[in-house]
């Protein structure tokens, strides 16, 4: 298998249109398997034992036939980074047409998060808003903003420990989407999520794939959103069918990345609010990376083989 994935394996670097996560650029590695094209993409700062399930889910892309799927094209949500400012928050939006559901990152600055968020409702007046927290509040802080910010559709992982969620339940009527909580578990088959998460948040890659996501799923009984890691259209291709998988899926979903960033291997296009799922063919023209990150990416994808042995 690693000669598989040594074989044909291409690091390359994508451009983002603003700061997201802390980054301006997304580096991801991508091989080529018997069922087509697989990504390996774990953030630069994350440790090997971290990466194995992301590995474990591009050797299943890259030699898995895909399970059976149930729809064709997937709704998908606008990303709204931590920005300010009317021009560039509508700059942002004009790149998700149709989309009628915006996720918008908050968390570290609550004055400049509630800016953000009313400003985003009176572009989009009829617009569904989501927040999505990853985890930065302690309970007071959740129960504070969640006061005040008005009607959202939920808030994604708005404190990082499942106490915290309970005790925020108690506190607040709001759905709660569990993300990291999950997949940052050592075992997520092992959270008790009880009152505490209302919905899942699956990530096909750092959740190991398409099929131990979709057992996490039937395991906690719970409905879930499927959303991305800002992989390439390789990767989010991928998600597009995990989504596509999944029996019940009633929450439009964060695939629509691909907009924030400034170059892509594909074009993965939103028509009215809803992405096509199909396998994609990466064009690798001026996206490489120098060799001396090659041989990083190398040596990660190694070491982390080793770990699933």
């Amino acid at each position: 298998m690693l000669d598989l994935i040594l074989d044909s394996l291409r690091v390359i670097s994508l451009p983002t249109k603003t700061n997201f996560r802390g980054i301006n650029h997304r580096e991801v590695a991508l091989f080529e398997g018997p069922q087509g094209w697989a990504e390996f993409s774990p953030f630069l700062e994350y440790g090997d034992s971290e990466c194995a399930p992301w590995l474990a889910c591009a050797i299943e892309a890259a030699t898995i036939p895909t399970p059976t799927l149930v729809r064709s094209s997937i709704s998908v949500n606008a990303t709204m980074p931590a920005l300010n400012g009317e021009d560039e928050i509508s700059r942002i939006l004009s790149t998700f047409p149709g989309c009628t559901t915006i996720k918008i990152k908050v968390g570290v600055n609550q004055e400049e998060d509630l800016v953000r968020i009313a400003t985003v409702r009176k572009l989009m007046p009829d617009a569904k808003i989501r927040i999505d927290v990853n985890g930065l509040w302690n309970v007071d802080q959740a129960t504070k903003f969640l006061e005040v910010c008005g009607d959202i559709e939920y808030a994604e992982q708005p404190c990082a420990t499942v106490e915290e969620l309970r005790e925020l339940k108690k506190r607040i009527n709001v759905t709660i989407v569990g993300d990291e909580i999950l997949r940052k578990s050592n075992n997520p088959f092992e959270v008790d999520l009880q009152g505490a998460v209302d919905v899942l948040m699956l990530k096909v890659q750092p959740l190991g794939g398409i099929v131990r996501a979709n057992k996490l799923a039937q395991h906690h009984k719970l409905p879930v959103v499927v959303s991305s890691a800002l992989e390439s259209a390789v990767g989010i291709s991928y998600g597009l069918k995990l989504a596509a998988s999944i029996p019940d899926l009633n929450y439009a979903c964060g695939l629509a990345t691909g907009s924030l960033l400034s170059s892509n291997v594909a074009e993965l296009e939103i028509n009215a609010g809803e992405i096509a799922v199909s396998n994609v063919v990466p064009s690798f023209t001026g996206l490489e990376t120098s060799a001396e990150r090659y041989e990083w990416w190398k040596n990660r994808i190694m070491r982390t083989a080793e770990l699933l042995a």
